[in-house]
């Protein structure tokens, strides 16, 4: 799908934040109109066809979340994106559970969020293009250990290091040891990557 055959809608409260944003997706061919808050982009959403989102995780009128979440509720969410600050990931895969096909966080490349974009309007299965089908998913599920399965369970329940060292009774740094661990076995190139193969394979309920 073509940069101009369809238009990338930018929500955030900070107007410094839509304006860059703005002008880096203009020179770069696609088609922006901005939103100065969730509020707005919620009252024309339904108008809106050939559109994709583009939406901050945190904003004080509703959040990325709600929004995608209410989005969802009138049958009115285009292929979203949600960009999110450090320390925000747990929230971030809360807002994958509620329909957003990929999160960045911050700082990021400008080819990254280009690259979302572009997947997200051919509305991409990215689970299959990126990780292959569901077989070879369960078979690297397979090759993780009990303890990384649990872990693994945690972060895509949202859970920060901290708490899932606790819940385990394991140190923070061991929790970071299992996460790379699993990245490397599920062949995950990002976060975000890895919660579309957890999503797509169940793992809450398999790992419990």
């Amino acid at each position: 799908m073509k940069p101009d055959s369809y238009v990338v809608h930018i929500v955030d409260d900070e107007e410094p934040v839509r304006k860059s944003l703005a002008f880096l997706l203009t020179m770069s061919g696609f088609t922006v109109r901005v939103h100065e808050s969730a509020t707005h982009f919620l009252a024309v959403a339904p108008t809106l066809a050939h559109a994709c989102l583009v939406t901050d995780l945190r904003m004080p009128d509703m959040s990325g979340i709600e929004l995608l979440e209410r989005l969802g509720a009138i049958r009115a969410l285009p292929p979203a994106i949600v960009i999110t600050g450090h320390g925000d990931v747990p929230m971030a895969v809360s807002a994958m559970k509620a329909g957003a096909i990929d999160f960045i966080e911050k700082p990021f490349e400008d080819q990254t969020l280009i690259d979302a974009i572009i997947r997200a309007a051919s509305r991409l299965e990215d689970t299959v293009e990126v990780s292959g089908d569901t077989g070879a998913l369960r078979t690297r599920l397979d090759s993780l250990s009990d303890r990384e399965r649990e872990v693994l369970s945690a972060v895509v329940s949202g859970l920060p290091n901290k708490t899932i060292a606790y819940d385990l009774d394991i140190s923070p740094r061991t929790v970071e040891v299992h996460r790379a661990n699993i990245m490397s076995k599920m062949q995950a190139k990002s976060l975000a990557e890895l919660v579309r193969m957890a999503i797509a394979l169940k793992v809450a309920s398999i790992c419990h």
